[in-house]
This record gives C-alpha cells, structure tokens and sequence, in this order.
C-alpha cells in the first residue's frame, strides 16, 4: 500500500513539474534567439526611408526617442511601421510592447492596433489602417466596440488568419472571421502592456501581460495553423472619430529552435498558402457571447486537468481496492 502511494506520488509530481515545464517555456523568448534585423528596439536605429533602414513607416506615424507613435491622440489618424526584412523563419516568437493612451473617458476612444506578419507592407486600408484583403496573420488589439449588440468586453484582442479571400468585418468587430480572443484592460494603464506571439510546427499561441507582473496569462491557442516564410512583420493604428494615442516601444522577435521532420523541412515554405485547419468555420463563432472559438483543439491546461482527472481516478481505485483487498483477507482469517 505504502509503494503504491508512493509511486503515484512519484508519478504525479513528475506530471506536474513537466507540465509546468512546458507552460512557462511557452513564452520564454528571453531564452531563445533575438533576430535583431526582425526588432524594434530603442533608439530605433534603422527606422526611415533609406535604402539600409529595417523598418520603414507611413501616416500620422512618429518616431521618437521612448516611442514609436502610430497615431496621436487626434481624430481620423492612420500610422504603421513595418519591417523592410522577410522573415525566413518557420518558428519564431514576436514579443510587442505596447501602451495605449488618451483623454477619452470609458467608451469615448478608439480604435486600437493590429500587428500584422504579412505578405505585403505600407499598404494602407480600412483595418486599422491596413489592407483589408491580407495574405497572413493579423492580431487586433480593438479598444472600441462598433456592435453594439456584442456580448464582450472591450478592449478586445483576437486574432485572424487571411488569404486575401475574407473581408474584416469593422461593424461586427471582425467576430465572423475570429480565431479566438479575450479581453484585456490595456488602456491607460500607469505601466506598459505587453503581447507575445509564438508561432511554432503549426499552433498559435498568444499571451498577454496587462499588470506589470511579468506573468504571462493565455489569451489564444489553436493548432491548425499554416502560415508561410518570407513575409513581414508590421504594425498599424488607427483613429476615427473617437482617438487615442497608440504607441510602440519595442517589437522584439525570436527565433524557436524546433526540430522539424524531413518531410516538412523538405517543403516550400515560401509557398504555403495561410489557412487555419478548424473542425468548425469561423462563422460558427459569431454566436458565441466569449468570443471564443468553440472549435478548437484542447489547450495545454485542458489536456493538464484531463490528465490529473485521470490520474486521480487511478489513484482512488487503487485505494478503494487496496482497502476492499485487506477487508477481505481479515474477514477470510476469521474462518480458519
């Protein structure tokens, strides 16, 4: 009895620690390898129109010193700045810091950024002042609600993969179209907010920190996910009537070392064509009050719990049989 429990003991902290294991090396981009010519880093050296410049920007957009303004605190605003470099990677991690920032009390700004990894930049257009027909990766950061019949809490950041056949919904907030989301107080915050973005053998993941704790917490994950190289990393604001001032401090990105199979390293990756492999169509999501896409493939915490459900379940059989088991050889003593 006593080398039972202590084997399951043994086993179940062995599931817990690997577990934690993976969890926190999700987002551990400080571990891996920083592309700096994928990075946004103060003093923005490279930033402007010339020929050797690894990002270039467009619009209201200014750059300072402590920050990368994509729209001030003004109506009807549009700025970028984008990465003049494709990035070749097939797993790679983007850490954004961000900070969004204005005068408008509750409900009275808008509308917020998008980070986008892309096959075309600086090209400019309704969705938070870029193309609406994108061949990628958007993530949107909205902090304005236009549906007024939604059942979310905004700001609201979600993410949507494109190949140029769907249209962003700006009335609906982009809900048809959705790969998942959450809410996340980012506006006016006494500190700035961060996101990170790790793309990795075919799963997004995205996670957010909104209070200054340095402690990531799950906003989106979902397999599925096929996103090709060679395009490029960029980021947008926009203002309408409503504002806010929309600031970049620093977009740093990491190289995942992830072994891939011979088959797939054998690939084209320059020739995927974005697509998202979902048991549902994002449409299905449009009723759904969470925003969350009800489709997707069970989360590390889901598996986690499945697991120690099933452990548990073990562990009190096990017991019970034990306990079953002596009863009965002390009741079977009695009659010789």
């Amino acid at each position: 009895m006593d080398g039972l429990t202590s084997t399951v003991r043994s086993a179940l902290v062995f599931l817990l620690v690997n577990v934690f294991v993976v969890r926190c090396d999700i987002t551990d981009g400080n571990a891996e390898h920083l592309k700096r010519e994928h990075s946004l880093i103060k003093p923005y050296q490279g930033v402007g129109s010339s020929p050797s410049s690894q990002w270039d920007f467009s619009g209201s957009t200014l750059v300072t010193s402590s920050y990368v303004r994509l729209t001030p605190d003004e109506r009807s605003k549009q700025g970028s700045i984008w990465n003049t470099v494709p990035c070749h990677l097939k797993d790679w991690e983007m850490h954004v810091q961000f900070k969004v920032h204005g005068s408008g009390k509750k409900n009275l700004h808008g509308d917020g950024i998008a980070i986008w990894y892309t096959k075309d930049r600086l090209h400019p257009g309704p969705v938070f002042s870029n193309n609406a027909h994108f061949h990628g990766l958007a993530v949107f950061i909205d902090t304005y609600s236009n549906d007024d019949a939604a059942d979310r809490s905004f700001p609201y950041i979600s993410a949507m993969v494109n190949n140029g056949t769907v249209t962003y919904d700006h009335g609906k907030d982009g809900r048809s179209s959705e790969l998942g989301g959450c809410s996340a107080e980012i506006r006016n915050r006494d500190h700035d907010t961060y996101l990170a973005i790790r793309y990795s053998k075919g799963r997004l993941t995205i996670m957010v920190d909104v209070d200054d704790k340095n402690e990531w917490k799950e906003c989106i994950d979902i397999g599925g996910v096929r996103l090709p190289t060679g395009y490029f990393f960029g980021a947008s604001a926009a203002t309408g009537d409503l504002s806010d001032n929309h600031d970049i401090i620093s977009m740093k990105l990491y190289q995942l070392m992830v072994e891939h199979t011979a088959e797939e390293e054998s690939l084209d990756w320059t020739k995927i064509e974005p697509s998202v492999s979902l048991l549902k169509s994002p449409k299905d999501n449009i009723d759904d009050p969470t925003g969350n896409f009800r489709g997707t493939p069970l989360t590390g915490w889901k598996i986690f719990l499945l697991l120690l459900c099933a452990l548990l379940g073990i562990v009190v059989c096990a017991v019970v049989g034990a306990v079953v088991f002596q009863k009965r050889q002390e009741r079977n003593k009695r009659f010789y």
